[in-house]
């Protein structure tokens, strides 16, 4: 690299995967967690690759690196079109479950190099099929996690095609081998094992979501809670699955949905990763920003974060020379 780049996004490929890597240039916040970096994954549905993913919901107010890794393998679909139906796309599924949890650790490992970042725990975020990736990844253990935030996670495969089969009128045509995966993907039979845990954990859904019903991560929000994995909150927006529009493999000015999904994703990540040097003003937003689009949530921080946070630009943005964020190795490519 030459020239100042710090403040520029970072491409590469981790344990085979392509990712992007947006540095920390919050303006008004430091980081104050072990953690100095968030990893998301995106979905089989818009959006659906890591470029796509980081220009969807960047969380730019959060001081530290977000870093939006592209799932292991293909979708032949996406899961609101039907495609969880038939086989290909059911072990398609799995295998980018699977493979995103397992392949994590050699993955971290490559990021930090790339970043110059110290060893050390993550927090996770996701979308769709990469929420369930996330969510693997806590009930497993596979590596140390501060907190975490799920958007429309798919708790379990057999309950998301069953959700499709009652809008598409079709059934599924699974082989009894797909059928095995899918009762091994049943995350909610993993959840007693990460009590004790303590991770915060935000989950997202979506009020018309037609994959992931909002009763499906109100049932992970209860199923966490009674088994004390550690606080978790919950909220949902009128919105279906989608974040971006099709094709969603491509980086496109976000959508009205994806902007909900970003501030409650910041004001989270800045609620548990970092610290505000100075009060914000109660009422400093932009000229005439217009607060999100209403929603509907559960009690908590979760609620208000939902109805009445607006867009907030005073948390940063992409500038040259703003802040001397680490610069990356040979191995990553600044601002491609």
């Amino acid at each position: 690299m030459s020239g100042d780049q710090s403040n520029r996004p970072v491409h590469g490929t981790a344990a085979g995967d392509a990712y992007v890597a947006l540095p920390p240039t919050a303006v008004d916040a430091a980081a104050s967690d072990p953690a100095r970096l968030i990893l998301a994954w995106p979905g089989f549905d818009p959006p659906r690759t890591a470029a796509a993913l980081a220009a969807a919901i960047p969380m730019t107010g959060v001081p530290v690196w977000r870093v939006f890794l592209d799932l292991p393998g293909r979708s032949p679909g996406g899961l609101g079109s039907g495609a969880i139906l038939e086989s290909e796309a059911l072990e398609a599924y799995c295998a980018a479950v699977e493979g995103a949890a397992e392949r994590l650790p050699a993955a971290l490992a490559e990021i930090r190099r790339d970043l110059a970042l110290p060893d050390g725990p993550v927090a996770l975020a996701g979308f769709s099929t990469g929420a369930a990736a996330a969510l693997l990844v806590l009930l497993r253990g596979a590596v140390p996690v501060t907190t975490a935030a799920l958007v429309a996670p798919v708790v379990a495969p057999a309950r998301a095609a069953r959700a499709v089969e009652k809008r598409s009128g079709r059934g599924r045509d699974w082989s009894p081998h797909a059928v095995e995966l899918a009762d091994r993907l049943d995350l909610g039979s993993l959840a007693p094992g990460m009590a004790g845990r303590d991770v915060p954990t935000l989950l997202i859904g979506g009020a018309r979501d037609r994959v992931v019903p909002a009763r499906e991560v109100a049932g992970l929000r209860d199923l966490l809670r009674r088994h004390s994995t550690g606080p978790v909150e919950s909220t949902t927006f009128r919105m279906g699955h989608a974040l971006a529009a099709e094709p969603g493999t491509e980086p496109r000015p976000p959508i009205t949905e994806a902007v909900q999904v970003d501030t409650a994703l910041t004001d989270w990540f800045r609620d548990h990763l970092a610290r505000q040097p100075h009060p914000r003003p109660a009422d400093a937003h932009v000229g005439n920003a217009d607060p999100a689009p209403p929603s509907t949530a559960d009690s908590g921080a979760g609620a208000a974060m939902a109805d009445t946070q607006p867009v907030d630009v005073r948390h940063g943005a992409w500038t040259a020379g703003e802040q001397n964020a680490p610069q990356a190795r040979p191995g990553a490519v600044a601002g491609r």
